[in-house]
């Protein structure tokens, strides 16, 4: 007996009972950016490798570690996307959609990283990103950290997310920021644990990152970023703080929030939770203006944010706060004898003309009166409408209340239609 072929660990399945919370995000998620005016775009999962190592970092741990790389039968290197930024200005570049022009995109979808899976952490992973490109200055900033406030809110998890911003300045100031930065934690190498040392050269800004206890102490007294602020950056970062307090949107300073990605400069910001243990992180993003010219376009400037969708319905189970799960089917119809059948075709049609939104559910493979009912049953309709011979005969359909203590009634098929608008 040959053994069953088991889905890639850390890429999973979703279920028809789980998939009611994925369409409920999804819809909060399209009605969100709608109402701000962002436009969906679509790309491969699958890019040049390059892409990936131009834009993010060679040295990050995404790069290094987590992306799923291999060589086409071209030869040539191919990776399966891990995060969506770099992907959607590599597609909005090549078709023309940014020189001298402004764009709101957004994208939703699959993303891969090769990590060690764990609850809300998975190797095919589902993301939601947007990417404002052509317009420099706070008021953008505002706008993107605005709207993910206004999902939280349609969400209900308002009071269970935090705003974390701070500013990284221009490349400048984070290059001086870098050098005091190396300086300090080459007076403190014993403290450092194996990953910060190997990143005190390459990427040092995510030794910050650290969720080592024993490093706490020593990164809390480490230079902080917001004083090698460049005027430019301090302006804009005074301004956005001003526009979400105008919109009454609390948030912290946090001045050891660096993001993991070499693209980022200014303005960055997570929404973060205490409600999932150490997955704390719901959102996160900031701005990117160099990453368009990096990735061969003309100097852009850009910001966006991303979220995991696992993460976000994970935290909305934990809270409770997904709607309550209803049924997939409002009316079963049943059909006794091969003269019903036939007829039943026709009649579920018809309903389904005449009724677009009516979700109905024919029945399948036969049996007798008790068998069909049980089906009918356990579909979750309310409604249940049952034709046999002696039924077709006389015109009319027997109407069976499947939730409800009520007596069943023999309806018009004629009347069929017009008697449902009522009842469902």
């Amino acid at each position: 007996m040959s053994k069953d072929i088991q889905a890639i660990r850390g890429m999973n399945d979703c279920l028809p009972a789980e998939t009611p919370a994925w369409q409920y995000v999804e819809q909060i998620l399209r009605k969100t950016v709608r109402n701000y005016g962002y436009e969906e775009i679509r790309f491969p999962i699958v890019e040049m490798t390059e892409l990936f190592k131009r834009s993010i970092g060679e040295v990050t741990d995404i790069v290094e570690k987590e992306m799923y790389t291999f060589a086409d039968r071209n030869g040539d290197s191919l990776t399966l996307r891990p995060e969506g930024t770099a992907v959607c200005v590599r597609a909005a570049n090549q078709n023309g959609l940014l020189y001298n022009q402004e764009q709101r995109l957004w994208y939703m979808g699959p993303m891969f990283r090769h990590e060690r899976p764990q609850k809300g952490r998975y190797r095919q992973f589902h993301q939601f990103g947007l990417e404002a490109f052509g317009m420099a200055g706070p008021d953008i900033d505002a706008e993107v950290i605005l709207l993910s406030a206004r999902l939280w809110k349609s969400l209900g998890l308002s009071s269970h997310v935090t705003l974390e911003l701070n500013s990284l300045g221009s490349n400048q100031a984070r290059a001086d920021y870098r050098a005091a930065l190396v300086a300090y934690l080459e007076q403190h190498k014993e403290l450092l644990d194996e990953d910060s040392l190997r990143r005190m050269y390459s990427n040092p800004l995510r030794v910050l990152d650290s969720k080592n206890p024993a490093m706490q102490e020593m990164l809390g007294k480490a230079p902080q970023l917001l004083d090698y602020l460049d005027d430019e950056s301090k302006a804009d970062f005074d301004g956005l703080q001003k526009r979400l307090k105008a919109a009454g949107v609390e948030f912290v300073i946090n001045p050891r929030l660096v993001r993991g990605l070499d693209y980022y400069n200014k303005t960055v910001f997570e929404w973060v939770t205490s409600s999932l243990g150490s997955q704390g992180t719901v959102c996160a993003g900031g701005r990117y203006d160099g990453l368009v010219e990096q990735l061969g376009g003309k100097a852009t400037p850009a910001v966006g944010f991303a979220l995991g969708m696992e993460r976000l319905v994970l935290l909305l189970q934990t809270l409770d706060l997904l709607p309550q799960e209803q049924s997939q089917t409002d009316i079963y119809l049943m059909a006794l004898g091969e003269s019903a059948e036939l007829a039943a075709v026709s009649i579920a049609e018809g309903l389904r003309n005449d009724l677009p939104d009516l979700r109905l559910m024919t029945h399948a493979g036969g049996g007798n009166l008790k068998k069909q009912l049980k089906k009918a049953d356990k579909s979750g309709a309310s409604l249940g409408l049952l034709l046999g011979e002696t039924e077709l005969a006389a015109g009319e359909i027997t109407l069976k209340w499947l939730r409800a203590e009520k007596t069943q009634q023999n309806i018009k098929l004629t009347e069929l239609s017009s008697a449902l608008k009522q009842l469902v």
